[in-house]
């Protein structure tokens, strides 16, 4: 596996994948940046979950790499770093990154586009975002079916859609690495400042799905409460794909700084 070259202070290298050592506040100023460009920029939040999935399949490995700001959104990820000898900061969660930038958003008059998630949640989740942040401007919203980036007028629908908003910033809801993907191929056609893959943040903003407790959330563990409230479709992923890949991760930390 070929490993990025990482300059001094720039972050550190986890399985191939190069990550910011930035702060949730810098990260959120960062995209502040983006959105008031011009030229489209993409932010990407990793988790133990994209790492294993980078190891197995370079093409999204590189994907990954070209974004324009990747953050650790998993204590793992912070853990590794430390035994690497390249600390980063802190975790940066996605969905934090997601409320956080809405209430900015309201206040710089950013136009925000939520894509994705089933039928209705993306409309709930701005009429929440909106309670709390008056002022907020949702450009749109729109829950395309499932797959409909591989139906010529589906994605015709949604591009058009996007375009039409004319958004500072593109969250969606699709699931990795559905989400990324598409974004890049928008990226070529719709020239949205920032955009941003974020997962299920949509059904919790929304009210339909609750997160973990903070000191569970802290100690790396909320992935337990996921898994407990969806053990068959999360079963698969946290026990066997993402332990392997956290094993791996460790595994390679420790041999890079036995080295060092």
């Amino acid at each position: 596996m070929s490993t990025p070259p990482v300059g001094e202070g720039a972050g550190c290298v986890l399985l191939g994948v190069r990550l910011e050592a930035v702060s949730f506040s810098e990260a959120l100023e960062r995209m502040g940046a983006f959105a008031a460009g011009s030229r489209p920029r993409t932010v990407v939040t990793v988790n133990l979950d994209f790492l294993a999935r980078a190891r197995r399949d370079p093409q999204f490995r590189d994907l990954l790499n070209r974004a324009d700001l990747r953050v650790a959104d998993g204590m793992p990820l912070v853990w590794a770093s430390r035994l690497l000898g390249r600390p980063l900061p802190e975790r940066v969660a996605g969905i934090d990154l997601f409320e956080a930038f809405a209430t900015r958003a309201a206040a710089r008059g950013f136009r925000i586009f939520l894509l994705g998630a089933a039928p209705g949640v993306a409309e709930r989740a701005a009429a929440a975002l909106r309670e709390r942040s008056p002022g907020l401007q949702v450009a749109g919203t729109h829950s395309p079916p499932i797959g409909f980036e591989g139906s010529p007028s589906h994605e015709a629908e949604a591009l058009r859609l996007v375009e039409a908003a004319r958004p500072h910033a593109l969250f969606t809801a699709l699931s990795t690495p559905r989400g990324q993907r598409w974004i890049e191929r928008l990226s070529r056609t719709v020239p949205v400042p920032l955009s941003v893959e974020v997962g299920a943040a949509f059904d919790v903003v929304s009210g339909g799905v609750r997160r973990a407790p903070a000191p569970l959330r802290r100690a790396g563990l909320e992935w337990l409460v996921r898994l407990a409230r969806e053990p068959r479709r999360l079963g698969r992923r946290y026990l066997v794909r993402d332990l392997a890949g956290l094993g791996f991760l460790l595994a390679d930390a420790w041999k890079r700084r036995a080295r060092t």
